[in-house]
């Protein structure tokens, strides 16, 4: 390895798939799994058949055992059969009498009623008795057919069950049904309309071959901490977890070019590239590789778990979209925003927010999509990706530093070209850490430049690139802000205002496990719409900082040349949220009592007309 590229054959265009469209009525040929549920269903006929016999067996033989031979009316009326053989009997037995000469004649006492009546209880006693006793063992033969039965099916490998039996105490002596139904797979049951979740282990695979995750900042821990979280606070039990699925090749080819899709996306492809597109792998300090200095590749299961946190987060996004759920949360790895067409960096190979965002495009014809991206490092894939795009509007929170901070992009002058200038707003901070960027700083930013500007485009999707590496507990080189998590709940609960409440936000950044964590519990109680704690009085009255400031002067100066709507923020900049607070409030106050005052004008103009004037007097 050591930048040694791999050898491989030129670069060959994927076949487009075949439509599914056939244009012949010829049946589908029977594959292997089919001929063994024929099987399995012939099997499951002869076996009723067989029960069905043995049934009609026993209940002939409780049937005989229940006559007798001087109650014919007594006998059951399925075998009538037998009910003449007996009659003949009879009738031969008076017959013979009457052939035997005539004795000495012994006068009968007529039977005691109360006798009768006693006997003809303990009858029907006995036969009821009988008939329990057979219906117990009619039952306890069926349950062991039943069981063999059904393990049988199980070693076919299909799943069987069976309804519960019915009590045995049962008051008419008609057969048990021989028909046992087969057990159709029901359709799934339809989601709850509430926040949706997303999660697989199968993206914990993805880490460096060294085996010390302590060493790297995006590890497997991440989303395996959330999801705990997620767990013991009870919020995962009120949220709709969905399954996630890897994404297609052509998906992926949909941000990224298919040399890239290829060389990270499946390893059996690889073949397809020329040499000159093959990765530089490098040798890690650690022992392990990756494709830049911080960036691991695992050959076994990097590819998968790239493509199962894009196929997750496309797949939430649309039930979102299509309003089977209200909104969501993927809890993914790894990252995205860093992967451009053809490059990956930061921990990111596949962009999963934008390859969601170009797929609401084409498939359900999404007209106008905001994606704000709060990672404190810049998007610059997803930047790239939507550049000159006017039905994506790209906004960006992040520390910028004049360029001096990773990625090294996001400047604001960085605003579209062609027909998407103007739909590309970075909000970079600038300064450093001194001091760091906080709550009142991101508040500021919500309030004059990203929630004015989302308001006028009108989006009808929200997508957030939710990295919560400006968090406090981050060192300097992985963000150095100091942002609460709670504030990342404020912020979520801003932007449900938009599209209909339709958002989704989709894990990026963040490598402290305890802010990271406070920070997913913050958003998902937001978007579960509990009620979150009040913001803290100090930080409602603080005021952002200078440097603060001056970073959300430059930006409004740009873009205020393409939304209008930003007009209004340069008088309140320096506000702390309750002196702005209080500015809306006397703004509306004022707006109400001159519109009160035109009505009422007008109304004054509308009297005076109708109103005829009084003639003065002559002189």
């Amino acid at each position: 390895l050591g930048g040694v590229p791999l050898q491989s054959h030129p670069i060959h265009k994927l076949r487009q798939h075949r439509p599914l469209g056939r244009t012949q009525s010829a049946p589908l040929p029977q594959n292997a799994q089919a001929l063994q549920q024929l099987v399995v269903q012939q099997q499951h006929q002869q076996f009723l058949e067989k029960h069905k016999q043995q049934f009609q067996q026993q209940q002939l033989h409780i049937s005989k055992m229940m006559a007798k031979p001087n109650e014919p009316g007594r006998q059951h009326e399925s075998h009538p059969e037998e009910t003449e053989e007996e009659l003949r009997e009879h009738q031969g037995l008076g017959d013979s009498s009457e052939g035997l000469p005539h004795g000495v004649t012994i006068k009968q006492e007529p039977p005691d009623e109360q006798d009768e009546e006693f006997q003809q209880r303990e009858r029907q006693a006995e036969e009821e008795m009988l008939f329990r006793q057979q219906a117990l063992l009619l039952e306890q033969q069926r349950i062991h057919q039943l069981r063999n039965y059904q393990a049988s099916m199980e070693a076919a490998g299909l799943s069987v069950t069976f309804p519960g039996h019915r009590p045995l105490s049962r008051a008419q002596s008609s057969p048990a049904s021989a028909t046992f139904p087969i057990v159709v797979q029901e359709p799934p049951a339809k989601p709850r309309f509430t926040t949706g979740l997303v999660y697989d282990t199968l993206m914990q695979k993805h880490q460096c071959m060294c085996g010390n995750s302590n060493i790297h900042p995006e590890h497997a821990g991440r989303i395996q901490s959330i999801w705990s979280r997620l767990q013991e606070t009870g919020l995962r039990g009120q949220c709709e977890c969905i399954r996630g699925r890897k994404a297609t090749l052509e998906e992926l080819q949909t941000v990224h070019s298919e040399a890239h899709v290829l060389l990270y996306g499946t390893n059996p492809l690889r073949q397809k590239l020329d040499s000159s597109v093959t990765p530089m792998f490098v040798r890690l300090p650690c022992g392990g590789i990756g494709v830049d200095s911080d960036t691991i590749w695992n050959e076994v299961h990097s590819s998968s778990a790239a493509r199962l946190a894009v196929g997750s987060v496309v797949d939430l996004v649309f039930k979102v979209a299509s309003g089977e759920l209200r909104n969501g949360f993927a809890v993914v790895r790894p990252p995205g925003h860093h992967a451009e067409e053809s490059t990956p960096m930061g921990f990111c190979y596949f962009n999963s927010v934008a390859i969601a965002a170009k797929l609401l495009q084409q498939r359900l014809n999404v007209s106008k999509i905001l994606i704000v991206d709060w990672d404190v490092h810049h998007g610059n894939g997803t930047q790239q990706a939507f550049y000159s795009d006017p039905n994506v509007l790209y906004v960006s929170l992040h520390r910028y530093d004049d360029g001096n901070f990773f990625p090294g992009s996001g400047a604001p002058d960085e605003v579209g070209i062609g027909p998407g200038v103007g739909f590309n707003v970075n909000m970079a901070f600038t300064g450093g850490l001194e001091p760091p960027m906080g709550d009142a700083e991101y508040l500021a930013a919500f309030r004059t430049v990203v929630m004015p500007i989302a308001n006028e485009f009108a989006p009808d999707v929200v997508l957030v690139s939710s990295g919560f590496d400006a968090v406090e507990g981050h060192p300097p080189p992985l963000g150095g802000y100091k942002l609460t998590a709670k504030c990342f709940g404020y912020l979520t609960k801003q932007l449900m205002g938009l599209a209909g409440g339709r958002l989704v936000l989709a894990l990026e950044g963040g490598h402290d496990l305890t802010a990271i964590c406070d920070a997913s519990e913050a958003c998902v109680s937001a978007l579960l719409g509990n009620e979150l704690d009040p913001i803290p009085e100090d930080v409602l009255q603080q005021r952002p900082n200078p440097n603060a400031i001056q970073s959300m002067e430059k930006v409004l100066e740009i873009q205020s040349k393409y939304w209008r709507s930003l007009q209004r923020s340069a008088s309140t900049l320096g506000y702390s949220l309750l002196e702005a607070q209080r500015c809306e409030t006397e703004e509306a106050e004022t707006v109400t009592a001159m519109a009160s005052l035109s009505v009422a004008n007008k109304h004054m103009g509308k009297r005076t007309e109708e109103e005829p004037m009084e003639e003065e007097p002559p002189l």
